[in-house]
């Protein structure tokens, strides 16, 4: 066999390997970035030409977000938050679009104090998303019937169900970090105290006592 076609076969060879890394390499990065984005993945697909682009994109918010000093609120400031959020409840009774209005703020504030930028309402999903892909949709769903009703376009229970949606992100952005948790001790009967849960099915978001 000629030095020629040795030389051919290696190159053929090397070619080969180095697609099949590539489209390993490729499809772990797929895997990584629907696992980070959930829901997000996909929506990103379909606002994009093609996967690429799409992929693109998330990791652009990825570099973003590793640029900020995003913090975990300690217990006193959870507590304060959670209470504040059950005034807004008991205000949707009387005033639903007032009470829309305070829970958007409200949102806005624990984003701020956690250290995300808060300008404009797709800068503050798109950081959110990288961290909370699995519930930024019901913060778009929120914001979306909050502004119709600024327009007087949305109904008690279009209201009703945006504060679910506010409170679905709210409780997210106060979840305590999983290595903070891995830090609490067990209680006096071997069991860690409970922490409250958000539903990530859109179809049955949690429920808010005041606006039911």
């Amino acid at each position: 066999m000629s030095t020629a076609i040795l030389v051919v076969i290696v190159l053929v060879a090397v070619a080969v390997a180095t697609g099949i890394g590539l489209l390993l390499w490729s499809g772990a990065r797929t895997r990584r970035l629907r696992r980070r984005f959930g829901p997000e993945y996909d929506r990103a697909l379909t606002r994009h030409d093609s996967r690429r682009t799409a992929e693109r994109d998330l990791r652009a918010r990825e570099r973003r977000h590793h640029e900020l000093d995003i913090r975990p609120l300690d217990d006193s400031a959870r507590g304060r938050y959670r209470a504040e959020w059950v005034q807004v409840q008991e205000q949707f009774v009387d005033s639903p679009e007032a009470a829309l209005s305070e829970a958007d703020r409200l949102v806005i504030t624990v984003m701020d104090d956690r250290g995300y930028p808060t300008r404009g309402f797709d800068e503050r999903v798109a950081h959110l998303s990288v961290e909370h892909g699995r519930t930024i949709d019901y913060y778009r769903r929120g914001h979306a019937i909050s502004c119709r009703a600024e327009r007087q376009q949305a109904s008690t229970e279009d209201m009703r169900q945006a504060m679910v949606h506010y409170r679905a992100l709210l409780e997210d952005l106060l979840a305590v970090p999983a290595a903070e948790r891995a830090e609490v001790p067990p209680s006096p009967g071997g069991t860690r105290p409970a922490r409250p849960t958000v539903n990530r099915d859109a179809g049955s978001a949690p429920r808010t006592q005041g606006a039911e």
